[in-house]
């Protein structure tokens, strides 16, 4: 599996190792009260099967994987700066089905509860607006900013007029952490070293690459899948 690296990234190491061992006590959170959090071991939760959030059509000819942090300051800006084009003219277009896993980062204290925040409203069907939310809200909600995220989070609930009892039953219960970890366990299967990385048709992408850039690999996969789509010459 070919890999490329452009844009700024964060460096993770040995995390997915970590996690896809059985038994090591990666340590995650998850906010249990309006103003606590409970350190949780991922291998303690139900094994459920890795699914991204898709946004477009399933059987689009090229398929993206975005692998992505919510307090990833790298990923925030691909969400800001290049993430409207590509869902605009390409996903909507009907060329990308793009999919959206998690991999909250140790070092980032508040990512889980960001992760379980956007599954929450993903309940509601809207987790692609509660994660633009997040992510321009970065600075308001990271480590270095809050110790009560939640309170942030449920005021981006209600501005999208979710039922926020809902939502909030949901956060507490944790029921989205088994989802959100084996997303981040599926991170291993591409080798992923960083945040946000990319699979592009196969191709590992790793970094906030603009929108020029992305549409390239797009393209090459484009052609790539037109040409095995055509019947062999007698």
């Amino acid at each position: 599996m070919a890999r490329k690296s452009s844009g700024s990234k964060n460096s993770f190491g040995a995390i997915v190792a970590v996690v896809a061992v059985v038994g090591v006590a990666a340590i995650g959170y998850v906010v249990s009260r309006p103003r606590a959090v409970q350190q949780i071991d991922p291998a303690s939760l139900p094994r459920v099967a890795a699914a991204g959030i898709l946004k477009g059509n399933p059987n689009a000819p090229v398929q993206v994987i975005e692998f992505a942090d919510f307090e990833c300051p790298a990923c925030g800006n691909f969400a800001m700066v290049t993430a409207p084009d590509v869902m605009k003219r390409l996903v909507e277009t009907g060329q990308v089905a793009f999919r959206f896993y998690d991999l909250p980062l140790e070092m980032h204290r508040n990512a889980v509860p960001a992760h379980n925040a956007a599954h929450c409203a993903n309940e509601q069907g809207r987790f692609w607006e509660m994660a633009d939310l997040i992510f321009a809200g970065q600075f308001d909600w990271n480590t270095q900013a809050s110790r009560n995220p939640k309170r942030i989070f449920q005021g981006y609930a209600d501005r999208l007029g979710l039922d926020v009892d809902k939502w909030s039953e949901c956060v507490d219960s944790g029921r989205m952490l088994p989802q959100i970890f084996a997303n981040r366990e599926e991170a291993g299967r591409y080798r992923v070293r960083s945040t946000p990385t990319f699979v592009i048709g196969g191709q590992v992408v790793e970094g906030s690459i603009p929108y020029d850039e992305f549409k390239r690999y797009v393209d090459a996969a484009l052609a790539q899948a037109t040409t095995m789509a055509q019947p062999p010459r007698n």
